[in-house]
Parts: C-alpha cells; sequence; structure tokens
C-alpha cells in the first residue's frame, strides 16, 4: 500500500489562522462581558466551549484536506486493453 500523500502544512495554517483569530476575539468578549467579581465563573464555560468547538474544527479540518490531497493526486487506472472494441 503506498502512503498517503500529506496534506500543505502552509495552507492548513493559513485556514485556520482567521478561525483561530475569530475564537480569540469571542473569548476576549466573553472575559469583558462577564459581570464584575465574577470574571472566571462568568467567562469560564463560554471559554471552554469555544476552544472544544475550535479543536474539533481542526481536526475535522486537517482530516479533509488530507483526504482531498490524497484524492487529488489519485489517477484512476487505465481501462483494461483486453476489452473488445465496441460494435460499430
Amino acid at each position: 500500500m503506498e502512503p498517503m500523500p500529506k496534506m500543505s502544512r502552509e495552507e492548513y495554517l493559513a485556514q485556520m489562522r482567521a478561525k483561530m483569530e475569530a475564537m480569540l476575539g469571542q473569548v476576549a468578549d466573553a472575559i469583558n462581558n462577564a459581570p464584575d467579581g465574577y470574571i472566571i465563573s462568568g467567562s469560564e464555560e463560554k471559554v471552554r466551549d469555544l476552544f472544544a468547538e475550535m479543536r474539533q474544527q481542526a481536526f475535522e479540518m486537517g482530516l479533509q484536506m488530507r483526504v482531498d490531497t490524497a484524492e487529488a493526486a489519485f489517477s484512476p487506472s487505465e481501462a483494461p486493453t483486453d476489452q473488445q472494441e465496441p460494435a460499430q
């Protein structure tokens, strides 16, 4: 079995960077919007959920990019040469 082609690390980072920056903005908002005196309890769950979602998206995107890279490298086999020509 041939090894599966690898995705582009640089392309993956470029695509994830925008997602990560948007998520970190949401983390900052969650912390800023937490009630005074309750910053941890008022933001911790939201921040945890944001990071969990990002972890899932990062893994799914990496898997999909790896599969897409393999599919792009796949060359379908040629038709067998021992078949008869179609009748005309």
